[in-house]
């Protein structure tokens, strides 16, 4: 078997690692950042750790292809009054249309099918 090469693997600790900050002007968010550690795919496609401050929401948007997350720790409120708890999976449709808000922040593993589009 082949040995893995440094430039091949990528490991952090989301205990530990610096986020990037969402761009406002390009996403309008404030309070949130991202770890995404494959280079090849888009910032919201793909896998990715998403974080929230308190008070945090993201932009009302929808999705391109299905959305899979998971509920690392805090909670997530969206925009039709679901509240997602520390612990919980969710999958949404690709099309559905949402924002999130966490009143005292959160930490999210997220699975991206397709980009993001604004809401017309």
């Amino acid at each position: 078997m082949k040995s893995i090469n440094s430039n091949e693997r990528k490991v952090v600790n989301i205990k530990t690692a610096t986020f990037t900050q969402y761009d406002k002007e390009a996403t309008g968010e404030t309070g949130t950042s991202y770890i995404k550690l494959n280079p090849d795919m888009d910032r919201d496609i793909g896998f990715y750790i998403y974080k929230m401050e308190p008070g945090a929401s993201s932009t009302p948007h929808r999705h391109g292809g299905a959305e899979e997350f998971y509920v690392i720790e805090g909670e997530l409120k969206d925009n039709d009054g679901t509240v997602y708890s520390a612990g919980d999976v969710v999958w949404l449709a690709p099309g559905t249309e949402h924002n999130s808000y966490s009143e005292n922040g959160c930490t999210v593993a997220v699975f991206s099918q397709g980009p993001e589009e604004t809401p017309t």
